[in-house]
């Protein structure tokens, strides 16, 4: 039998399941039936381009302009969609997709920030954003807070039109608790206080079962810090004595100062003045 007619049931069953401008690796290739010199020929044909070893797009019309360049739109709906991985997008990200981080902060940070479980070629995608990949430590497998949304309607002619596919991200009240798991120094806590001082509609029950499920006593404590400090009608329904926020100071910041009732360290600007003990960590 001919190599190219054995090919053709298996290229139409790839037609299909991979819509243009979508990436997918051998893993799902091969879970396909389609072996490496299928693959090889379907290169040849310009039915798959390759973009990293391993990892092929499908391509997307010759005449649009820098169309080898992917979205990071298209590799996360790639991810979930067609390879079933357990990844969303969430922390400054989330919060910047749904339109809860002004202007005048954009630039606070230019990459991508996706969480959970995605294979080690992510990090060596010729994406036009940079994606950092987190693991999901902060809630383990709990799914709590992560929602579908489809991605709003802007103008893409570079890649593929990825609207209308659901998109896992992590809902605004789960991104401010991955914001803060990450947190690096002090302009990343003045944005955190930035943040929650516009965030004065969170829903009470997602915050309950996001301080249960969170597994970071920090994150817990700095949680309550800030919540204290806005008063936003949402903290009336959390009874702090209902969660965890363990035992004896906690240092996140070496050298700051003690917060006097969540014994955690903070820069001096979030804490009381009147409190002078130093942090000995």
């Amino acid at each position: 039998m001919d190599k190219k007619q054995t090919r053709t049931p298996r290229l139409k069953y790839l037609l299909n399941d991979l819509p243009p401008g979508f990436i997918i690796d051998t893993a799902w290739l091969s879970a396909r039936g389609i072996d490496s010199k299928s693959i090889h020929y379907y290169v040849g044909q310009g039915w798959l381009e390759r973009i990293i070893r391993g990892v092929y797009l499908r391509p997307v019309p010759k005449d649009l302009p820098n169309r080898r360049k992917l979205s990071w739109e298209a590799v996360l709906v790639s991810l979930q969609q067609l390879m079933g991985h357990s990844v969303h997008l969430g922390g400054i990200s989330a919060l910047k997709y749904a339109g809860r981080i002004p202007y005048e902060w954009m630039g606070i940070s230019q990459r991508i920030h996706f969480y959970g479980n995605a294979p080690s070629w992510l990090k060596r995608l010729p994406t036009i954003d940079k994606i950092i990949l987190h693991k999901s430590t902060l809630f383990g497998d709990d799914p709590v807070g992560i929602v579908d949304r489809t991605s709003p309607q802007r103008e893409i002619t570079w890649t593929v039109r990825v609207w209308g596919w659901p998109m896992k991200v992590s809902c605004r009240e789960r991104a401010l608790f991955e914001l803060m798991y990450e947190l690096g120094g002090n302009p990343d806590f003045e944005f955190i206080e930035y943040v929650f001082g516009r965030l004065d509609g969170l829903r009470p029950h997602l915050l309950i079962a996001l301080l249960k499920a969170c597994r970071s006593v920090k994150v817990r404590r700095l949680f309550f810090v800030f919540a204290d400090l806005y008063q936003h009608p949402w903290r009336e329904d959390l009874d702090v004595d209902q969660f965890d926020l363990g035992s004896g100071p906690r240092a996140l910041v070496p050298g700051g100062k003690f917060h006097p009732t969540y014994h955690i360290s903070l820069p001096e600007l979030f804490v009381d003045t009147s409190y002078e003990d130093e942090c000995e960590f």
